[in-house]
């Protein structure tokens, strides 16, 4: 089996999905779905409150996006802590509140959504021959990168399968659906990297991430905002053997205009230089000067410090005990 061939069940319907056992899955959807059929305004506000209330019930999620914070931003205080703490679940769940635009919306109708910042980098390098690599960090607006991307661009990129299969049938079906006129493709961990290395020499824009924390297995350490982080050296590698250039990127929500900024940043200066860990360090530089143009909406949740050098204690279960 090829490997387009084993990835169309990613984003294609398919019979089982209509199996009794998800049908719970699909009812939420259809109260999802009647729930998107009311203003933006409302829907904001109801995002707004509902991570209100997952911040105070889920002190587990809570205490981990506050250790992170904490890590990454030492010299605030503990109330400015908290209230970025607050702040990201509101957007997370405002978040969740939007998806819907990406799922269901026409093109049109998603375009008014979004404003794009330094698309222009994209056609510039390509004319210089150059391949393209955005890298992407996990936003709670994630989605709207990859559409915002992949709505005018031929792109491929990895993706990671989602335990529950109608959810994960949404996702992928949402992010592949913009590019399906290009031939965009997404490829699973298992597929391994040749594919990515195939698709992007042959001019597919990769849509990477490389921010969490995947085990000390392959990995090296390099600083995230000044705190030891276990990174995979993947990144400098596949732009060496693409030739291509990498540009940061990331999605920002307006509360205001209520519209998605998807800002590309300048691509990375001098990289690869063939140095894993000088380019775990540029490649993590490079993913804060995203976080740093919404800190609150980056997805703290996430342990992204889980693996720690030797003689380190973890950071997660010692401070969680003593919280």
């Amino acid at each position: 089996m090829s490997v387009k061939d084993s990835n169309l069940h990613l984003y294609r319907f398919r019979a089982e999905l209509l199996h009794p056992k998800h049908w719970s899955t699909w009812l939420g959807l259809g109260v999802y779905f009647l729930f998107t059929l009311l203003p933006m305004s409302v829907l904001d506000w109801v995002g707004n409150r509902l991570g209100e209330y997952a911040a105070k019930k889920n002190r587990k999620r809570f205490n981990i996006a506050r250790i992170n914070l904490s890590l990454c931003f030492p010299a605030k205080s503990e109330q400015e802590i908290e209230d970025m703490v607050f702040e990201h679940f509101r957007a997370q769940l405002r978040g969740v509140m939007h998806l819907f635009i990406v799922w269901w919306r026409p093109v049109f109708m998603v375009r008014r959504k979004i404003v794009q910042e330094g698309f222009e980098q994209i056609n510039h390098y390509k004319e210089q021959g150059k391949q393209v690599i955005v890298l992407l960090c996990h936003s709670v607006g994630l989605d709207f990168a990859t559409a915002s991307v992949s709505m005018d661009y031929d792109t491929n990129g990895p993706y990671k399968p989602m335990r529950n299969e109608v959810i994960d049938f949404m996702f992928t079906h949402g992010r592949t659906r913009f590019g399906a006129k290009f031939g965009g493709k997404l490829f699973t961990r298992d597929d391994g990297l040749r594919p990515l290395i195939k698709e992007t020499r042959a001019g597919k824009v990769l849509i990477y991430l490389a921010d969490e924390d995947l085990g000390m297995e392959n990995a090296v350490f390099a600083p995230f905002f000044g705190v030891p982080k276990a990174t995979i050296p993947v990144l400098g590698r596949m732009a060496k053997a693409c030739n291509a250039v990498v540009l940061p990127c990331v999605s920002c929500y307006d509360p205001k205009l209520r519209k998605y900024r998807i800002k590309m940043l300048p691509a990375i200066e001098d990289f690869p230089s063939g140095d894993d860990v000088v380019d775990s360090t540029a490649m993590n530089r490079a993913i804060e000067s995203t976080v740093l143009e919404c800190p609150s909406q980056y997805l703290w949740t996430f342990r992204y410090f889980q693996t720690r050098p030797e003689g380190e204690a973890p950071v997660y279960e010692t401070r969680l005990t003593s919280l």
